[in-house]
């Protein structure tokens, strides 16, 4: 196993539903998203927890020793068994190793099956195991997923038990908790109280909660290795029938999912491949682990990585035609209620990146031969002329054309671009006119679309020529928003990054030659950090270097300085395009930025990349720390830069 990892990176094992079992490398719980068994009911939404962890020990001739740690209110690690471990590895799953003394180790692992909220782990001694016994206490619950849980009156306890299968129910509605080991269970119901989940202290948010443990399963580990199977019922519980010898089952599951995960022959793939879930008959993209589900403007910047990069076409088509059906009065939703089926359409550009999107699976598709059918073809076409019609001719917000052929959008009250924070009733970032990297948008979807139509060739032209005229900014680099608060002429010139996009992070670029130079050069020089662009250059008014403190707080530095790493793809790409994107450019750009960048997959999220980070050193990860856009464009990059 390698080393151990820092002891608050995090690991993450998902189940392509939108469910997911995660925690830390000491592991103690540090969030309340921190579960054994998390399942998304209605996938990839409706998610709660069932089983939040567990306490594990073991006892021996010579003493017991634990192999688990809680933190407790006001701060006691107890017991003690991340004193144990000795080295960690996320690959294929987490496992870690224990040493209780001398040349006795436990090997602890844990993988989730992939289309079934399931989990499976497994302890296996190296060395004597003549008189060990392995104690294993459940902690449940059964809440929402944004929720904490505590104690009351009617939590049940009492389980169904047939041979090695045990089911509980805690609560009327939710779906039961099935377990399957080849141990035996003792019924021994108790409260455990006041968790503390440190992350969520840290956030600004209650991080409490009080747990039930039903009862306690035991192992002889002399019989061989202990296994234990828990699934959610209804939702994959049925690989874990009565009367199944846990052992073949285990075996059988752990087998399947692991040449499975085999065919990803990149880390970064394999890690691309938590994102890809189920909607319905179709598939999406979970925005982010642990608290996002799948967001409009997140899957179609993600899927460009997740899924052209790495050749998943046939789920690429599965996540495109999910989506357009959705689209209405031009517009695409940018977020699914976790409960319920009414979307939300607050975004101007998320139909914008689906031009984008499909045109480039359209592209890959082409070179990779995949045959569409005339209906597939049709439904992609349908609601990219959908989309332009319908911004064409003014939609939700403002939203419309110009008489210069841009695109302004916006009103009081309503954040309609990527840098979408709002505190209390105040927008941090309004940006309404016309933002500079919405005009890149659509003056890309215009060219795609002119390709078949010349109504948008025509549209495209005056809007081309009317960016060029009216963004530019004598210091060097492009405005933020024209046309502010949709007052002709009014300019904030703010030096923000979306102006790179203007240049790279798009199939084609609105400036070339010196002006684009200029830009990625301004760009990299207020800008640029190890992961990622800042959203604000230091010195500009309103800039928070630290994202930290209560909710208030953090919103109100989510774009005011704060570093996104999904920007590292279209800065690396615009600067590669403004050396002629020659193969020493991409290797440069490789070493210099791209290998360095990649070290954060062994920092946070284990063999993942965060949603944001510090504005300043030492450049702290911050946010969601599993993010698909982060990934998606990490692959991006590497399949752009190793292109030559």
């Amino acid at each position: 196993m390698p080393l151990l990892p820092k002891d608050s990176a995090e690991w993450l094992e998902a189940d392509g539903l939108g469910g997911f079992a995660s925690g830390t490398v000491a592991g103690s719980r540090t969030r309340r998203y921190h579960a054994l068994l998390l399942t998304a009911t209605t996938p990839p939404a409706g998610r709660i927890v069932l089983v939040n962890g567990f306490d594990a020990w073991v006892q021996t001739p010579s003493g017991t020793f634990a192999l688990s740690s809680q933190r407790y209110v006001p701060g006691v690690t107890h017991p003690d068994g991340n004193r144990r471990i000795e080295s960690f590895g996320a690959e294929p799953w987490p496992r870690w190793r224990f040493r209780l003394g001398g040349d006795t180790t436990i090997d602890q692992e844990v993988f989730a099956r992939w289309g079934a909220s399931l989990v499976g782990l497994s302890w296996r001694v190296t060395g004597p195991a003549v008189g060990m016994t392995l104690s294993v206490r459940p902690f449940l619950s059964g809440r929402d997923y944004h929720s904490l849980h505590h104690e009351n009156r009617t939590f049940h306890f009492d389980p169904e038990m047939r041979d090695t299968r045990i089911v509980w129910h805690p609560y009327q509605g939710l779906p039961g908790i099935v377990s399957l080991a080849n141990g035996s269970y003792s019924h021994e119901p108790t409260w455990y109280r006041n968790f503390l989940y440190e992350e969520e202290r840290n956030r600004g948010l209650d991080y409490t909660e009080d747990l039930a443990s039903p009862g306690i399963l035991r192992w002889d580990l002399s019989r061989g290795a202990a296994v234990w199977m828990l699934a959610a019922e209804g939702h994959g519980s049925d690989q874990l029938t009565s009367g199944a010898v846990p052992e073949v089952t285990y075996n059988a599951l752990q087998s399947a999912e692991g040449q499975r995960r085999s065919q990803f022959a990149v880390r970064l793939q394999r890690s691309a491949d938590a994102y890809l879930v189920k909607r319905g008959d179709g598939m999406t993209v979970v925005a982010g682990y642990p608290w996002f589900t799948d967001w409009g403007r997140d899957t179609f910047i993600a899927l460009r990585g997740l899924c052209l990069a790495t050749g998943r076409l046939d789920e690429a088509r599965s996540i495109l035609l999910q989506w357009s059906g959705c689209v209405s009065e031009g517009m695409l939703p940018n977020r699914f209620a976790d409960r319920g089926d009414t979307p939300e359409f607050n975004a101007v550009d998320v139909s914008l990146w689906y031009i984008i999107a499909a045109y480039e699976f359209m592209q890959a598709a082409a070179v990779a031969r995949l045959t569409l059918s005339s209906a597939e073809r049709q439904a992609l076409t349908t609601a990219v002329e959908a989309i332009l019609s319908g911004y064409a001719n003014g939609t939700r917000y403002q939203i419309h054309v110009t008489d210069d052929g841009l695109l302004a959008a916006g009103e009081p009250g309503v954040q309609l671009t990527w840098m979408d924070a709002k505190v209390g009733n105040s927008v941090v970032t309004p940006r309404i006119g016309k933002p500079v990297e919405v005009q890149a948008l659509w003056l890309n979807a215009l060219r795609i679309a002119s390709a078949t139509s010349e109504k948008w060739g025509t549209l495209l032209a005056r809007g081309s020529a009317a960016f060029q005229a009216r963004f530019w900014n004598a210091a060097g680099h492009l405005n933020d928003v024209v046309d502010v608060d949709h007052h002709a002429g009014v300019v904030d010139g703010t030096f923000r990054p979306n102006q790179i996009l203007a240049v790279g992070g798009l199939p084609f670029a609105l400036l070339e030659g010196e002006r684009a130079r200029q830009v990625v050069t301004a760009v990299e020089a207020r800008l640029l950090t190890p992961l990622g662009l800042r959203s604000l250059a230091p010195g500009e008014a309103g800039y928070a270097a630290h994202y930290e403190g209560g909710a208030r707080e953090r919103d109100g530095a989510y774009h005011q300085g704060t570093a996104w790493p999904w920007l590292m793809g279209p800065f690396l790409e615009a600067w590669v395009r403004v050396r002629g994107n020659t193969a020493n450019a991409k290797r440069e750009a490789r070493t210099r930025y791209l290998e360095p960048f990649l070290r954060h997959l062994d920092v946070a999220g284990l063999g993942h990349i965060s949603e944001i980070a510090d504005a300043e050193p030492p450049f702290t990860p911050r946010g969601c720390p599993f993010q698909a856009w982060s990934v998606g464009e990490a692959l991006r990059l590497h399949h752009l830069l190793l292109t030559e």
